[in-house]
């Protein structure tokens, strides 16, 4: 398979999209983008405080937007947040515009991955693995509606996960 032009990483949080989609960017001599990086940059305020002003709807607004645009761009490895796939513009401009793969964990890896982060605003709860559990009840179906290929990430490396991706595209 030729190099595609635009990849796309969605799954869960914790499932590793970022750490995953820069050495994969790197492998390839693309450029990495992270859409709740974007968000937060523009913005220049982090995620909680825009969940907290904005509510989670303002926020999935502002992502949209930027994965309209970012999905657009050429030579891009984009990871997306956990809850892009909710809204249907996002899914089918991924499937659309790129090459998706779906990084897949346990809510359980994405616990022990997450826990001690305070920048999750969906996590801010007093059982997170409770709530891991149902997002994932709601996003995996449309994770795997989205995407060419699904990845595990549990329980691997970043190297190997990336290199998983890069036998993919080789063929």
């Amino acid at each position: 398979m030729a190099k595609p032009n635009r990849i796309f990483l969605i799954g869960p949080m914790g499932a590793g999209k970022t750490t995953v989609g820069k050495q994969l960017a790197q492998a390839l001599g693309m450029e990495f983008r992270d859409s709740d990086l974007e968000i937060q940059q523009r913005t220049g305020v982090d995620i909680p405080t825009i969940f907290e002003y904005e509510g989670e709807d303002g926020f999935r607004q502002r992502e949209r937007q930027i994965i309209d645009e970012l999905s657009q761009v050429d030579n891009v490895v984009l990871a997306t947040g956990g809850g892009a796939v909710l809204r249907p513009e996002n899914r089918l401009n991924l499937s659309a515009r790129g090459l998706v793969f779906f990084l897949a964990c346990s809510p359980e890896q994405q616990y022990e991955r997450t826990y001690r982060d305070r920048n999750r605003p969906l996590l801010q709860t007093e059982d997170p693995l409770t709530r891991l559990r149902e997002l994932m009840a709601v996003r995996e179906p449309l994770y795997r509606e989205t995407a060419d290929y699904v990845i595990t990430t549990e329980g691997r490396a970043t190297p190997t996960v990336a290199n998983e991706i890069l036998d993919t595209l080789r063929g």
